[in-house]
């Protein structure tokens, strides 16, 4: 749909003329702690597959939960999580608080997005095979963790967002 020359009577006006830009841009920092939520909604779901399906495949006579490698990488998957939902409580925190919070709400949705992503590598990787296949939970958590990666922004666009608050710029 393209708008050319279009009037807008003034009661009808969203915000202040010319600012348009800076509001989107503030609904997106909004939408970026939701995909920040998402994004660890989908790391716990992968670790929670994780975790029961370790509990249940045996290899070598005896459930691969015994395994280090594999409490290694669930201690690892869990500890990320946890971290990236404290980040997000915080970005979330300073919004409801009416405190700028632009520079936390990219940090949260870009490293929660990363965290899922590595969560539901590593569920994958704990499946083995079976991770692979549709008819477990393992790759749609991969592919769903990624979609977190680029919508919303790019985890690459709330790097450089982080980045110029950290230096006062723009």
């Amino acid at each position: 749909m393209i708008f050319e020359d279009a009037e807008v009577p003034a009661e009808n006006i969203l915000g202040n003329p010319g600012q348009g830009f800076k509001q989107m841009m503030e609904g997106l920092n909004a939408g970026r702690i939701g995909i920040g939520a998402q994004a660890c909604g989908i790391g716990r779901a992968a670790l929670e597959d994780a975790i029961n399906f370790a509990k249940e495949r045996v290899q070598f006579g005896k459930p691969i939960t015994t395994f280090q490698a594999i409490q290694f990488k669930l201690a690892d998957m869990a500890t990320e999580l946890d971290a990236a939902e404290l980040l997000l409580l915080r970005a979330a925190w300073l919004e409801d608080n009416g405190l700028n919070y632009e520079k936390e709400s990219a940090m949260s949705k870009y490293y929660a997005s990363d965290v899922a992503m590595r969560a539901a590598i590593e569920g994958v990787q704990i499946f083995g095979g079976y991770g692979y296949i549709k008819e477990y939970p393992a790759e749609r958590h991969m592919r769903d963790a990624k979609i977190c990666q680029i919508y919303e922004g790019t985890n690459e666009i709330q790097r450089v967002v982080v980045a110029r608050k950290l230096l006062g710029m723009r």
